[in-house]
């Protein structure tokens, strides 16, 4: 009998690196061989520093493709596997299962109550059942508000650590000065620009314990801005659960989005505003059965180009925010739906003027239609972008992701920027809920 349980932690770069920090790098009964990499590019063959590893890891842990799973179990006699990245659908997150269990090993989910960390100040959490449900612009409609309060308000993120992974370990952001430093990716300005314009400062990294500590240290509220579908790293007191009912089958079809969906205080069905209402009203009841007790409200996502007239009668190039046609699985965004309001000519198919980096997405993720994902999770990939938009013959740019992609990229062709923001539909819809816990903590 060995005296240490062998773990692989299944991961994308974040929600493994925080299950092993705060369940197994300090175990003495588990050694973690290695995390396998999914969905993100450029992860794989790296390994998590021994500065974040601890004193236990002194040369890091490797990480390794998930292709590898299967075999890494077999070789390196592993007695559990453990899940840790998020929005797969269930019978994606079975099909793992079943390999590693055929593999000889046990298959584990860890759950809120090992993972959550606990914070100082109050916590608002914003989660959702799909990616690209809208939480982001959620995050930044409240926080908004909370200041208009006289509360301060540190916006924490779901960490996105596709760098140098031990400079990442904390970071804060108050300025876009602060993303060049870091050398930020598209990925992470399409999330930290937005709350930077408005004047949040975002926390991320990833030593959670540690952001977290810092974070309310600046603040008297504590704003989780989630990733993908997952559940939030620190414990909330309010947890606000986002349904998007231009996916209206999908409140129990991805993990851990259901459980999101279960465990919410309050549920939101977003972009009401662009889904027809038999959508929303059987996604509303869809999300009635999983959470029998939670306010469900409604709310839009209203979309807005800066310059229509730019676009109308014009062959135009959408691009839409990476994530939410990846692992989001959607076929298009905003940005399609922008540019066909403004009475766009013609939707450019960017596919047959795809580089080879980026026709490789194309065949990873086939439900992608006549749009391109924003991508930039390395320089190279990056330049793969530019040089796809500059082959397209489209006149002018629609840009859906919140990132500035013509700064980045000194695109030649005219960028356009389309922009969504939250919309509270219902009277006291999430805004009342709010209110309530607001009162209950005395902060009102």
């Amino acid at each position: 009998m060995r005296d240490r349980r062998r773990i692989v932690i299944a991961g994308a770069a974040g929600r493994d690196f925080h299950n092993f920090n705060t369940v197994y790098r300090d175990d003495p009964g588990c050694e973690v061989v290695a995390f396998t990499a999914a969905q993100i590019p450029g992860i794989a063959g790296r390994r998590y520093p021994a500065a974040l590893a601890g004193a236990r890891y002194p040369d890091g842990i490797a990480i390794v493709p998930e292709a590898e799973l299967d075999a890494l179990v077999r070789s390196r006699g592993v007695d559990e596997v453990v899940l840790a990245y998020s929005d797969l659908a269930h019978v994606e997150a079975m099909h793992l299962a079943s390999r590693v269990l055929a593999a000889g090993a046990d298959f584990v989910l860890l759950g809120p109550r090992r993972t959550m960390l606990a914070a100082a100040i109050p916590v608002i959490a914003v989660s959702a059942v799909r990616t690209g449900a809208g939480k982001s612009p959620t995050v930044r409609w409240l926080s908004q508000r909370l200041r208009a309060r006289g509360l301060r308000c540190a916006v924490v993120r779901h960490p996105m650590p596709y760098g140098d992974l031990a400079s990442q370990a904390v970071q804060r952001f108050a300025g876009r000065e602060d993303l060049d430093r870091a050398g930020c990716t598209v990925e992470e300005r399409e999330e930290y620009e937005p709350h930077l314009a408005i004047g949040n400062v975002v926390y991320a990294g990833i030593d959670y314990a540690r952001v977290i500590a810092l974070a309310a240290r600046e603040a008297d509220l504590l704003l989780w801005d989630g990733g993908n579908n997952d559940f939030p790293f620190v414990r909330p007191d309010l947890h606000v659960v986002l349904a998007d009912a231009l996916r209206p089958g999908d409140a129990s079809t991805h993990h851990p989005g259901e459980a999101c969906a279960r465990m919410a205080d309050v549920i939101v069905l977003s972009k009401c505003d662009s889904a027809p209402a038999a959508d929303v009203a059987a996604l509303g009841a869809a999300c009635r059965a999983l959470n029998p007790d939670a306010p469900i409200v409604r709310a839009a996502l209203p979309i807005s180009l800066e310059r229509p007239d730019a676009v109308r009668g014009r062959r135009v190039l959408v691009i839409e925010d990476g994530p939410t046609l990846t692992h989001g699985g959607m076929a298009h965004g905003a940005g399609y739906l922008a540019a066909l309001r403004a009475g766009a000519r013609a939707v450019v198919d960017p596919r047959p003027a795809a580089v080879p980096e980026i026709a490789a997405l194309y065949a990873q993720f086939p439900q992608i239609g006549s749009v391109l994902p924003a991508v930039g999770y390395s320089p190279a990939q990056l330049d793969a972008l530019r040089r796809t938009i500059e082959a397209t013959d489209a006149e002018v740019v629609v840009a859906a992701t919140p990132a500035d992609l013509a700064g980045l990229l000194g695109i030649a062709k005219p960028v356009v920027r389309a922009r969504y923001e939250f919309q509270d539909l219902d009277s006291p819809g999430l805004w009342g809920s709010v209110e309530h816990f607001l009162a209950a903590r005395g902060l009102a």
